[in-house]
């Protein structure tokens, strides 16, 4: 409510990413998390798993799991405690809406735990702190030698958490944090680093001061892909996924997807990794006749080996005919998903060459594409 989104600001874009997508890769790039349970809204549960789905490695997203949270972040905090596996010994807590937490904090919650058995992240007071009256004058000057302000993640072996929320609920008591459930329950919480970049996004220009700190830190590359193919008698026409209804198909060894080869090939360009021929030879009985697609996830995966995310692609088809206009927006959503981005980070235009060269004769298809990678170094 305090951010005026039209839906959980969690599911914004932050940086090409959404802000859900980038807390959870935080802690799933950890061996040491096991698991990652997220708390969602009933009416965005659904939006929540496919969400995730389309943004995470299928690794990562075996490690995921979802019920639905309650009216309180107490009640949300329970219903994810509740959904780990019970041989789960240690549990940590964290906001969603805290994208830019580094494993550094991650680690030093996760050992405070084991040694102290709860801790919390949180960072010293810095500023002058003023108690004020209602009428807006300042009674005191509050002493800031040992305040502390408390950030997520807030961890604790289970059994103690455990004991926090049934002490809780005997005494009808709602804490703030995890924290204060442990303080009430006369269970010693310490306190670790947290961190100045691991800050709540509350409101509006909060997420414009996270797009800020990510775009200074992230290394981008370009890369541009073409590719060919001859129009031929007897074979599908597949473009970016879809298949064309249309008298010719394209001739290839593989489903002979233009569209994606080019994108495969502006991947790889920009990574440094040569081209589809390198990867994916024509020599290869294994890709006669494969989904192009199949070839464009792999590619994917390659980017992400490299700590790479697709910032935006932008793609050209050159042909004369088929109309391609009606199926534009298939292929932009089939080469999103692959690579696990919104589909308005990838745009698709049909062009002809009003009957000039092979494609303005009806005799191949052509396309282009160039892409914007960007590192993803500084959020671990």
């Amino acid at each position: 409510m305090r951010f005026g989104a039209s839906c959980p600001k969690q599911f914004l874009e932050l940086a090409g990413l959404p802000m859900l997508v980038r807390t959870c890769r935080a802690f799933l790039d950890l061996e040491s998390i096991r698991w990652v349970a997220v708390a969602a809204p009933t009416d965005y549960l659904q939006h929540t798993n496919d969400l995730l789905r389309l943004h995470l490695a299928p690794d990562h997203m075996a490690r995921m799991l979802f019920t639905v949270g309650g009216v309180t972040r107490q009640d949300s905090v329970r219903a994810g405690l509740n959904a780990l596996p019970a041989a789960i010994e240690l549990v940590l807590v964290h906001d969603a809406a805290r994208p830019l937490v580094d494993q550094a904090i991650i680690l030093r919650c996760l050992h405070g735990a084991v040694r102290f058995g709860a801790v919390i992240a949180a960072t010293p007071v810095k500023d002058t702190l003023k108690k004020v009256a209602d009428s807006g004058l300042i009674r005191e000057t509050v002493n800031r030698t040992s305040l502390w302000q408390a950030q997520t993640p807030q961890a604790a072996q289970r059994g103690l958490l455990d004991r926090a929320f049934a002490e809780a609920d005997r005494n009808q008591f709602v804490g703030t944090d995890e924290a204060s459930l442990l303080e009430a329950a006369g269970i010693p919480v310490q306190v670790v680093e947290g961190g100045e970049r691991n800050f709540k996004i509350t409101r509006p220009e909060d997420l414009q001061v996270a797009a800020a700190l990510l775009t200074e830190e992230q290394e981008m590359k370009i890369g541009h892909g073409f590719d060919a193919h001859r129009l031929v008698s007897g074979r599908k026409l597949i473009l970016g996924g879809v298949e064309v209804d249309f008298e010719l198909g394209l001739d290839g060894h593989s489903d002979a997807d233009v569209v994606a080869h080019a994108l495969i090939d502006a991947l790889l360009g920009g990574l440094g990794a040569g081209d589809i021929g390198r990867h994916f030879p024509d020599s290869d009985p294994q890709y006669k006749g494969i989904d192009s697609l199949l070839l464009l996830a792999h590619a994917q995966q390659l980017v992400e080996a490299q700590g790479y995310v697709l910032g935006n692609a932008d793609l050209t088809i050159v042909c004369q005919r088929p109309k391609l206009a009606p199926h534009l927006a298939g292929m932009q959503i089939n080469l999103a998903r692959c690579c696990k981005v919104a589909p308005a980070a990838v745009n698709i235009k049909a062009t002809t060459t009003e009957n000039m060269g092979y494609t303005g004769r009806g005799e191949g298809i052509a396309a282009h594409a160039v892409v914007l990678l960007r590192s993803e170094h500084g959020r671990k």
